[in-house]
């Protein structure tokens, strides 16, 4: 027994040793070095793991490594884990974009080093020879999985005995703490034969020029496939920070069949293919790239810096196992002859959120740049007004019997307008992915799409805008009181007569055709009126990221996108979803839905004014309105988030100092998807909500004062007061304390006496457990507050005349900003911002102990 346990040990003492021999002779004393330096890295790197006799897992990661400056591209490889042949049936990421820009799998014979990681953005490459890629991974993209049946081939007679990893580190700055990275990914592999074979055809522009300031260059690839037949079963677009939309077509006898279309700045994952299209010998395989160069004050070539751009459309297929070909790829520029005929989505930009635009921006500045400036707000309370805007719970008095309710405005006798979608409704099948309305079919809205409300009451007092509409959108009204409005389906612009006979008196825009032109819009959502020229603007809108201005008559004048302070970050907009003219100011003010935030520009030349954007909007802006007052003030709606849990309100924000005053809901039924907003002369508010089918309406009431300060809830100044005096410290100057009591005492109602003699009878329950001393302690105190009462009466009747008793209201009023006389509500506007800042007393009272000397205010 003692034998056999000794012989177990010494052969596993021999394998362990053989297997380290394995590893250094695989993988070189570079990387047995980084191993060291960063053990975590150990488990992470073992190069297979056997499951059974068919099934292998291969887990390919870099080990441990510290790029030294942006954009370093850096290679390992590791040998096939099988002398037979095998198939890749599964890719498994195995990093995040906060460290790692892009990454890619490469497959070939020689390899340009096998003892350890190089840097393979030199000339050194990947491979000695030809290599094949088999996988592309950037933007948190999710793993892929092929199809049943089919499997990447490598090993014995793959020509592929080696993978390269190849992996581009953007921005040093992800490094500042100096950790090491061990990204990669998991492959799993088969030896059972798989009757199809994977490949990757790649279309890449490698010659494009995007000029600085253009707002559309395309990059166009085009070539004829001679080979045989392929299937694409998933697709991949690749740019960095300036590409729009990247489509990918099969062209046979002049017919453009899609294969897939993707924004590059959504997680750059492989997404399924159209099935239906398959690739045979004389076929052309086309793609197109769209980028803008807005933003940029110089030329922007392909390259392989964040600063760069790229222009690539992979294409996974499958073929029959007997012509396999692992890689093919596609870079000559195609024809304007040929790509004059590409349809017209391909011109269409694809929306994407705001936590996408800015968390996934190729080696600039992150969000987390921007997040610094706004968690620096976070301390910023919502400061409340002199009034709340409270919900008007009875209005309308009787049911208006509303579809989804898209649009608000007022009529120039300050009457609610509101455009609604009747029996229609946008759902997920409206839309084609070409952006083509798809339920023409059903005809347009036959109910009075547009309703002037009496806003006291509710009563409807006109009714238009029947067999007109398909899909209303956004409304707004004209000093002649005509309805410019949108209609989504239409992808059109309109002006109608507000006087029952429903005239279409300007057409903008091709009905049901979407495009990106100065004759087309794609989806619009808005229009703002300049109501001293007549001049439109108009958002556009979903699936275009511009603004657009026009002459009252309809004619073109100019157009512009989202604007910034610093042009080398200028984030484009995301849905342009709503518009408010500020007449006093000249600007038109734009809510960027998806990119929650309201930007304001000169409604001259277009020239970006300012930037409002708050953590309280939860990433989203739906709509915006604006009334004049004394500081003009902005009225917002947010709306739901798949990033954010920010419950659904209103904001009155002040344009000026973009500070928060107020926040608004309803009480008893809460928004579902407020979608836009309108303001009365009188202050009263309506929002139009899409998913309840309702108009809230909310009037500004003068407050019994709910005031947050300092983490303080002060109801009235009674239960202040009250709290100021239970909050006493007792080792403070007893003298001073006696007298500002007294003064209370005197200055006030009986009601803190009641609340005085309440504290005066709580030492009673001691005389239950002993009388004796409390007669001796009572006996002592009575000279000392004899002392004490006269000293404060003569201190009193010495400065009654220079000081006066305390009046916490005239107190306030003594103060900069506060000119309400009594203490009936109390009001903390500008307070908030001096005492946060200024105050650092540990004391919450110490600012009511004594009055200071006082101030004109």
């Amino acid at each position: 027994m003692g034998d056999s346990v000794f012989f177990m040990v010494v052969f596993a003492f021999i394998c362990h040793s053989h297997s380290l021999e394995v590893q250094n002779s695989l993988y070189g004393s570079k990387w047995a070095q980084e191993n060291v330096l960063n053990p975590d890295c150990v488990s992470r790197t073992r190069p297979q793991t056997v499951l059974n006799s068919q099934n292998i897992t291969v887990d390919i990661r870099m080990p441990g490594v510290l790029p030294t400056e942006s954009d370093t591209y850096l290679c390992i490889s590791f040998p096939v884990p099988t002398s037979q042949d095998a198939y890749i049936v599964d890719f498994i990421p195995r990093a995040s974009m906060d460290t790692v820009h892009h990454m890619l799998l490469f497959g070939c014979m020689n390899p340009v080093s096998t003892s350890g990681y190089w840097d393979c953005g030199s000339v050194q490459g990947t491979c000695k020879d030809e290599a094949s890629i088999m996988y592309a991974w950037a933007r948190n993209a999710p793993p892929t999985k092929l199809p049943k049946d089919v499997g990447f081939r490598v090993g014995k007679n793959s020509g592929m005995s080696h993978f390269v990893l190849q992996i581009h580190y953007g921005d040093i700055r992800a490094f500042r703490n100096h950790h090491r990275d061990c990204s990669g990914l998991s492959l799993r592999m088969t030896t059972k034969k798989q009757p199809f074979i994977a490949g990757i055809y790649l279309l890449m522009s490698v010659d494009t020029v995007i000029l600085p300031g253009k707002k559309v260059t395309n990059a166009d690839i085009a070539c004829d496939y001679t080979s045989y037949p392929i299937y694409p079963f998933a697709f991949r677009t690749h740019t960095h920070r300036l590409g729009k939309v990247v489509s990918g077509y099969r062209i046979r006898n002049g017919k453009w069949s899609l294969i897939g279309r993707q924004s590059p700045q959504l997680p750059q994952a492989f997404y399924p293919a159209n099935k239906e299209v398959n690739v045979q010998y004389g076929d052309t395989m086309a793609a197109r790239c769209m980028f803008t160069g807005e933003g940029r004050t110089s030329k922007t070539y392909i390259g392989g810096t964040s600063n760069d751009e790229m222009c690539n459309f992979y294409i996974m297929y499958y073929m029959d196992s007997e012509h396999a070909i692992p890689f093919m790829n596609c870079m000559e520029t195609g024809s304007k002859e040929l790509f004059r005929h590409i349809p017209a989505e391909a011109n269409v930009p694809i929306p994407v959120s705001p936590d996408h635009m800015n968390s996934m921006m190729h080696g600039g500045h992150s969000s987390a740049d921007e997040g610094q400036l706004l968690n620096s707000n976070k301390e910023e309370q919502v400061v409340d007004q002199e009034y709340h805007l409270d919900q008007v719970s009875t209005w309308p008095e009787s049911s208006l019997q509303l579809g989804q309710v898209s649009g608000l405005a007022l009529d120039s006798d300050s009457n609610l307008v509101i455009f609604h979608r009747g029996d229609h409704q946008w759902r997920l099948d409206s839309f084609n992915t070409q952006a083509r309305y798809q339920q023409r079919l059903l005809g347009p809205i036959q109910q009075s799409t547009i309703l002037v409300v009496d806003p006291a009451k509710g009563r409807i007092l006109k009714a238009s805008g029947r067999n007109m509409f398909y899909l209303p959108h956004g409304i707004t009204t004209d000093k002649d009181n005509n309805y410019w409005v949108t209609d989504v389906a239409l992808h059109q612009v309109l002006k109608v007569s507000s006087d029952g006979r429903d005239r279409i008196l300007v057409e903008l825009g091709e009905a049901f055709t979407p495009g990106s032109d100065i004759n087309h819009f794609c989806q619009p959502t808005d229009v703002a009126v300049d109501t001293e020229t007549g001049n439109i603007f108009v958002s556009d809108g979903y699936c275009n990221a511009r603004m657009l201005k026009f002459s009252a008559d309809g004619k073109y004048l100019s157009q512009w996108g989202a604007g910034s302070s610093d042009r080398r970050r200028r984030t484009p907009f995301q849905i342009p979803h709503s518009l408010v003219f500020l007449p006093d100011r000249k600007e038109v003010c734009v809510a960027d839905r998806e990119n929650g935030r309201i930007q304001c520009f000169l409604a001259e030349t277009g020239e970006f004014v300012k930037e409002i954007k708050k953590d309280e909007f939860g990433g989203k802006v739906f709509a915006i309105a604006f009334t004049p007052a004394e500081d003009d003030l902005i009225y917002a709606v947010n709306g739901e988030s798949l990033y954010h849990s920010t419950p659904l309100k209103g904001f009155v924000i002040s344009y000026s100092t973009k500070r928060i005053l107020d926040t608004f809901s309803p009480n008893k039924k809460e928004f579902k998807m407020p979608h836009d907003i309108v303001v009365t002369p009188d202050g009263s508010v309506f929002v139009g909500d899409v998913g309840s089918k309702t108009v809230f309406k909310f009037t500004a009431e003068k407050l019994h004062r709910s005031v947050k300060k300092a983490g303080i809830e002060i109801q009235e100044l009674l239960e202040m007061e009250t709290f100021v005096q239970s909050k006493m410290k007792q080792d403070r100057n007893t003298l001073k304390t006696a007298a500002i009591q007294e003064k209370q005492t005197v200055a006030h109602s009986s009601e803190p006496l009641v609340k005085v003699e309440e504290m005066k009878s709580t030492p009673k329950s001691a005389e239950k457990k002993g009388v004796l001393p409390a007669v001796i302690t009572a006996l002592l105190l009575i000279p000392l507050l004899l002392v004490v009462v006269l000293g404060v009466f003569m201190c009193w009747r010495k400065n009654s005349k220079s000081v006066g008793s305390l009046n916490l209201g005239k107190f306030f009023a003594s103060h900069k900003e506060y000119t309400r006389q009594g203490f009936d509500q109390l009001s903390t506007e500008g307070s908030d911002q001096e005492r946060n800042a200024e105050d650092s007393s540990d004391s919450d009272n110490e600012e009511y102990s004594a009055p200071p000397p006082l101030q004109s205010s």
